[in-house]
């Protein structure tokens, strides 16, 4: 089955939409992540980064990457689901998937007004390639609160062991 997701987009597509949205005087905020199992704590940090703007663009790591990053048992779902599920909430307006270790050209194409992570990332923490081009869009990068006690790690070991019982 095909899932339909109009808020699924190509680099380009977003690009050509982010130029309708400059020209419109609207302000994007730009987040990023895995986003794996959607859980309260990405829905928390989803809709403060929301509030940052008008519009929201969610980039998200393409499955190698997560591979990569997390190990070879993640991503749990493929990043079609995963963008399929972000795509169904409302805060979000358009979804990217990247497939390079960094998000630099993401980035350098939409240069948003706004960049947003959760308030567990410091601006040390970023990377400093992707901070560099960030800085050089003129980009404003805001950390929103963290919720603390919610992560995807944790409702995995969660469902395991609810598993066993």
């Amino acid at each position: 089955m095909k899932l339909d997701n109009p808020k699924l987009l190509t680099l380009d597509a977003a690009v050509a939409l982010r130029a309708k949205w400059r020209a419109a005087g609207r302000k994007v905020v730009l987040t990023n992540g895995v986003f794996d199992l959607l859980h309260t704590g990405h829905l928390y940090s989803l809709q403060a980064a929301r509030a940052l703007g008008d519009i929201m663009v969610v980039v998200i790591n393409a499955d190698a990457s997560v591979r990569a990053l997390k190990g070879p048992t993640r991503p749990v779902q493929g990043e079609i689901e995963r963008a399929y599920a972000l795509g169904a909430l409302a805060c979000v307006d358009g979804i990217v998937v990247f497939r390079e270790p960094r998000l630099t050209a993401e980035i350098q194409a939409l240069r948003p007004d706004v960049y947003a992570k959760a308030g567990d990332y410091t601006l040390a923490k970023l990377n400093p390639e992707e901070r560099a081009a960030l800085e050089a869009a003129g980009t404003k990068i805001s950390f929103v609160p963290f919720l603390p006690g919610f992560s995807t790690t944790g409702l995995i070991a969660r469902i395991r062991a609810a598993g066993e019982v």
